[in-house]
């Protein structure tokens, strides 16, 4: 049974990884690939595999023509509007048609939850003096939470192009491991969530690779 993916930003970097390997090894994915300019994914427009919706995450009758009939949407950009607009919109928009199973990107540190001088260095640049419950990304994960959707928040750590994919995967409540993690990694967990739907279901999960930990700035 052919299994509906939607890939909001799929032009990302993470979401190109995610796209490429599931075209290469698993037939029974359908993606469907919204973005601006749907000409960035030209050479995937004849691919019987791929529906291409070029669109504007910023307007709510785009969204839906992309989450309509999907079995998993995966959001693969972080949520940086005022007041989480596009956030309030897909989750909206998910119940209004019964789709159920969501990832949604986010960044390490909107629980305060990394320590050291690092956690500092995080906390000034992504977030100013202090993390703010009106901050965008913490209010992502607070409609999400808050929803009834089936949902992996993934709190990303400062991401390089190392070509591995080691992890350490923290939970909500837990002190973040690693400063770093590879793009490669975080299409790895997306992929297995697509594999298997109750992989980290209703979970906030960090995950760095831990051979980061302990570094006052991040690793590339």
């Amino acid at each position: 049974m052919t299994k509906n993916v939607a890939i909001i930003g799929a032009n990302g970097q993470i979401a190109r990884l995610v796209e490429n390997d599931i075209l290469n090894n698993d037939k029974d994915i359908h993606l469907t690939l919204f973005l601006r300019n749907a000409d960035r994914l030209a050479e995937l427009k004849d691919n019987s595999q791929v529906t291409i919706i070029d669109g504007d995450a910023n307007d709510p009758e785009d969204l839906r023509k992309a989450i309509k009939g999907q079995d998993i949407v995966f959001v693969a950009f972080v949520d940086h509007g005022v007041g989480a607009k596009v956030t309030q919109d897909i989750i909206k928009i998910m119940d209004e048609e019964g789709v159920k199973r969501l990832i949604s990107s986010n960044i390490l540190g909107i629980y305060d939850e990394v320590p050291g001088k690092f956690g500092d260095y995080n906390r000034d640049v992504c977030f100013g003096e202090k993390v703010e419950p009106d901050n965008s990304m913490v209010l992502s994960d607070k409609y999400i939470e808050d929803s009834d959707l089936d949902y992996t928040v993934m709190r990303l750590a400062w991401l390089n192009d190392r070509d591995n994919t080691n992890y350490t995967v923290t939970q909500k409540g837990e002190e973040y491991v690693g400063v770093s993690v590879s793009r490669k990694s975080v299409a790895d967990v997306v992929e297995k969530i697509i594999e298997n739907l109750a992989t980290y279901s209703k979970e906030s999960i960090g995950f760095a690779d831990p051979a980061t930990q302990g570094s006052d700035k991040p690793v590339y």
